[in-house]
């Protein structure tokens, strides 16, 4: 071993120590668990994160906010997989979200709808018609803006969010996001 083997293996041992030193933590360290993202989106009676009701496709392309792609049934929102946009004569005028998504005052998919009440006083009663599988609704109406809660008696299983017109023509229809 030549002398210049000698002092590399040298410095490997030292900076080998000094990488193990340090204070160990007491417990076992087991495996990582995967990390989720971390979303507070809130949808409100503007709309959603840079995306506002009233805004033309054009314009949510060129602020790169909307994508047409191949799995969606029409263009997609870049980044929100929990958010549908619904157009008419190419202006945003309803959002579908499902969960993380919540509205302002915490309603999400899975709020119960006895809860709605108490953060929204005036809501108006729909009921889906006889025979098909449409769930009920509950309208939220403020100004010309709107929430629709889809439930099912028991828990709200959609949430859209709008113009009010929209939503109450959406519900009467009996129309998807698509």
């Amino acid at each position: 071993m030549t002398f210049r083997q000698f002092l590399f293996i040298a410095a490997l041992l030292a900076a080998a120590s000094v990488a193990g030193s340090g204070v160990h933590p007491q417990e076992t360290v087991g495996p990582a668990r995967p990390v989720e993202p971390v979303t507070d989106e809130v949808v409100d009676l503007h709309g959603l994160a840079g995306v506002e009701f009233g805004d033309s496709q054009r314009e949510l392309v060129e602020r790169g906010m909307l994508q047409e792609t191949p799995e969606s049934c029409g263009p997609a929102l870049v980044g929100q997989e929990t958010a549908s946009p619904v157009f008419r004569d190419d202006r945003l005028v309803l959002l579908w979200v499902s969960a993380p998504v919540r509205t302002p005052e915490g309603v999400t998919v899975g709020t119960p709808v006895g809860d709605l009440r108490s953060r929204f006083p005036s809501l108006t009663r729909l009921d889906a018609p006889e025979g098909t599988y449409r769930f009920d609704g509950l309208l939220a109406q403020r100004g010309d803006r709107a929430y629709l809660f889809l439930h099912d008696g028991r828990t709200v299983r959609k949430t859209i969010a709008g113009y009010a017109d929209y939503a109450q023509r959406l519900f009467d229809e009996g129309h998807g996001p698509c």
